[in-house]
């Protein structure tokens, strides 16, 4: 392999790899949070690169951009869950919330309605409201939704040209078929609020002023309505491998 025989060779491969570490960055930020800074990913990424390159063994069958690509991939992901973008605090209201209302979907075979959803978690709605508040910020796919991001397989996993990566999975007509339709059953007041949100990119504040309502209150409504997606989704996700 070009590379292996000294430290110039070395430096040349993580020149030409390089931009494959903004591409693979890009390609994940389309996915991820506003909060996620591309720059992170970057350099996370091109200290995979730099791994890759120290620890690649052409014996091993793969070429060296299939075997780069995935170190670089592991390494923004530890990046990501190293960061914690979404802190416990929201972690924890945000899986109670979603357990009450996949219970409610399943056992009423609808949407539930906020009370519904509050008589669930046994509080009253002031108290829901508060546990919404609390989960701004909840995501509607986490990494171990996928895959089990922990395990020390991960990377030989998919170093398999064949697997689709967690996010290639996300990327599939099937993943886009099934959140049309999850999107589809939302009550009608959080579908115009993620039509404007995603759609038309309006701000939390700007969609207050168009459905009349506060900022906070919209960001309770967004937390509700990703929650209930993640519940529609859940037993999807579970099956995509």
């Amino acid at each position: 392999m070009p590379g292996s025989t000294g430290d110039t060779d070395k430096d040349a491969l993580v020149r030409q790899y390089a931009p494959l570490v903004k591409r693979i960055a890009y390609h994940l930020m389309a996915r991820l949070p506003a909060s996620v800074e591309v720059d992170d990913l970057i350099q996370a990424g091109l200290i995979g690169l730099l791994n890759a390159v120290e620890r690649y063994d052409e014996n091993q069958g793969a070429n060296f951009e299939t075997y780069a690509s995935q170190r670089i991939r592991g390494a923004m992901l530890d990046e990501l869950r190293d960061a914690d973008w979404a802190s416990r605090g929201v972690r924890k209201s945000a899986r109670q919330i979603e357990a009450a209302v996949h219970a409610l979907q399943q056992r009423l075979g609808k949407q539930p309605s906020e009370q519904e959803i509050a008589d669930e978690l046994q509080v009253d709605i002031k108290t829901y409201y508060d546990l919404l508040s609390d989960a701004c910020g909840a995501q509607l796919i986490h990494y171990e939704d996928l895959h089990d991001f922990d395990s020390d397989e991960f990377l030989a996993r998919y170093a398999d040209e064949a697997a689709p990566a967690p996010f290639e999975i996300l990327a599939g007509e099937r993943f886009r078929a099934a959140l049309v339709e999850a999107i589809r059953v939302l009550p009608e007041r959080e579908k115009l609020l993620m039509a404007m949100y995603y759609d038309q990119e309006l701000n939390f504040k700007e969609i207050g002023a168009v459905m009349g309502v506060s900022e906070s209150r919209v960001c309770q409504l967004h937390t509700q309505a990703v929650t209930r997606l993640r519940s529609w989704l859940k037993d999807w996700t579970q099956s995509a491998e």
